[in-house]
């Protein structure tokens, strides 16, 4: 079913008023581009499904942020999933982080195996907050959330190519930032120190 502009506008007033009737017939209306749009970004059902949920919920509470002279309905609610699951991609890749840099590990450890892996882990977080911020998201992406090249490319809407090139730079700033605080022989071996 489609809206015109109006239409859409006028459901959202009534929204926020509390109408059933208007989310019930909006969300009919839009569910589709926006389960479209968050698939694609996510490649996932089950997040497409749950960012759809969040958003529709969001709309209802923050129906007066639309504004009819800034863009369409359909832009607005295309920029709100992708910001949407640009966050979910987010958080679900500190969790992977978390979860993975944790199981590297054996679970019995003395007291100074502990403090290192701790040393470890701290380590690599803050090498891995050096690298530049696209760089960091292609890493986190490939080795922590387990996304492949095309995945990435997806998510982050960049030719493929830009993706490669991105997780190649990327292990080399990590290797970097990881030679610079000293678990890791700096690059080129002994000779550079000189």
């Amino acid at each position: 079913m489609s809206l015109s502009q109006e239409e859409a506008h006028l459901l959202l007033k009534e929204m926020s008023k509390g109408s059933l009737e208007a989310f019930e017939l909006f969300y009919e209306s839009y569910v589709p581009l926006v389960y479209q749009i968050a698939l694609k970004i996510t490649g996932n059902r089950m997040d497409a499904e749950d960012v759809c949920h969040d958003l529709f919920l969001e709309i209802v509470n923050k129906a007066e942020q639309y504004d009819p002279e800034r863009g369409s309905m359909e832009a607005w609610l295309a920029i709100r999933t992708k910001s949407r699951c640009l966050d979910r991609i987010r958080r679900n890749q500190r969790r992977l982080l978390v979860e993975s840099s944790s199981s590297w590990f054996p679970t019995e450890r003395s007291a100074e195996e502990s403090t290192i892996t701790k040393w470890q882990i701290e380590s690599l977080h803050k090498a891995i907050d050096q690298v530049p911020e696209t760089q960091r998201a292609a890493l986190i992406g490939m080795y922590f959330y387990e996304q492949s090249q095309k995945q990435l490319a997806a998510v982050m809407q960049k030719p493929h190519g830009t993706v490669k090139s991105l997780i190649r730079y990327g292990v080399a700033s990590l290797r970097k930032q990881l030679a610079k605080m000293g678990w890791l022989e700096q690059p080129g071996g002994v000779e550079d120190g000189k």
